[in-house]
């Protein structure tokens, strides 16, 4: 790799997920990584075995709208390694957001596999604003199941109107 390409790899990140759905927890780790980085793609990964509750269209539109107002944060699907994903669009380092212990200590072994499959790509780990710390996508999945409002744990762009009960 020719020394300006590593420079150009080393300024975009990405930031996997499911985003099933977006939390406002993810909009707050990728609103700070976009301050970190030129280009930070938030990548929607596609899991044809696993069904998530929101379709990937309405995901994306959801995270597309969260950010319209940062125009260096980009929104793309993959499905496949994460690794693949980010040499398929140069990307240099990973975002992954930590809410708990045992969030870190899931995200530390996936950052060691992801050292053995490309000791390039560098794995930046954010903690999550501590009000956002219990949220998770889970949660709303099953608040939303149930017919509870989960308004102030999603992104005002998140219209679940027509999903749960």
């Amino acid at each position: 790799m020719k020394p300006s390409q590593k420079t150009d790899r080393a300024r975009r990140a990405v930031f996997p997920g499911s985003f099933d759905p977006i939390t406002r927890g993810h909009e707050n780790i990728l609103r700070r990584a976009a301050v970190l980085f030129d280009e930070v793609t938030l990548a929607i990964g596609v899991n044809q075995d696993k069904a998530g509750m929101f379709p990937l269209e309405r995901r994306m539109e959801w995270c597309r709208a969260t950010f319209a107002d940062v125009p260096n944060i980009k929104v793309a699907s993959f499905e496949g390694l994460t690794v693949d994903f980010c040499h398929s669009i140069e990307a240099g380092w990973l975002i992954r957001g930590v809410r708990n212990g045992g969030d870190f200590e899931y995200e530390r072994t996936i950052a060691q596999m992801t050292k053995y499959l490309d000791s390039d790509l560098e794995t930046m780990i954010l903690f999550t604003d501590p009000e956002h710390a219990p949220i998770s996508s889970s949660v709303v999945r099953d608040i939303v199941h149930h017919g509870g409002d989960v308004s102030r744990f999603v992104p005002d762009a998140v219209d679940l109107e027509g999903y749960g009960k």
